[in-house]
């Protein structure tokens, strides 16, 4: 079974996300409490969800409804995807070794430009 295409937009009602996900919109705002979701609100107080809130409801459907898992199952997958996504993002650069050299650089230029002005 193929995912869903999300359209091309920043912000989607209610009404759009349960078409998308093809669940009620009851069933989202069940997922909302389950899963510490939290779209914004629009000035009529109407739910605005963004476009990560629609990826991760998409993630919580695969679980829950092709991969069968509990929702306690699933809260513990989604945060175990988590920690790894977050692992990923983490660089472990390692110090310029020409750092001292490229201030004194820069110092002697700063030093060189007051001269000249």
């Amino acid at each position: 079974m193929t995912a869903p295409q999300i359209p091309d937009k920043f912000h989607f009602k209610i009404g759009e996300v349960s078409r998308i996900l093809g669940v009620k919109t009851y069933v989202l705002r069940f997922w909302e409490t389950e899963f510490r979701i939290s779209p914004a609100k629009n000035k009529s107080q109407h739910r605005v969800y963004n476009r990560q809130d629609v990826e991760m409801l998409l993630e919580i459907k695969h679980l829950l409804y092709d991969e069968r898992f509990t929702i306690e199952g699933a809260r513990a997958k989604l945060k175990e995807r988590l920690k790894d996504r977050q692992k990923q993002l983490k660089l472990d650069l390692a110090e310029n070794p020409y750092r001292a050299t490229l201030r004194k650089i820069k110092k002697d230029l700063s030093r060189i430009h007051s001269i000249l002005k």
